[in-house]
């Protein structure tokens, strides 16, 4: 049950101490165009994405696994 509470108090608290820090400011005109750089600077997130899904279904599979195993000493 602690394990839960630690869990969820992350996911509640993590993304809105993201959510606070604050933006640099704007573009002074050093571009031609005017417009400001995109916020992050346009930085891939194609391999980041990759990682997360791979640790999630590994985690996944451990979670399977475990369960089998546990159902399989259950039967015994």
């Amino acid at each position: 049950m602690k394990k839960e509470i630690i869990i969820i108090f992350c996911c509640v608290v993590f993304p809105l101490i993201g959510l606070s820090q604050q933006t640099g400011p704007g573009n002074p005109g050093g571009e031609p165009t005017g417009s400001d750089p995109p916020i992050g600077g346009g930085a891939p997130i194609g391999s980041g994405i990759i990682i997360l899904l791979s640790m999630s279904v590994t985690y996944l599979g451990k979670k399977v696994y475990d369960m089998r195993k546990e159902s399989m000493k259950d039967d015994m």
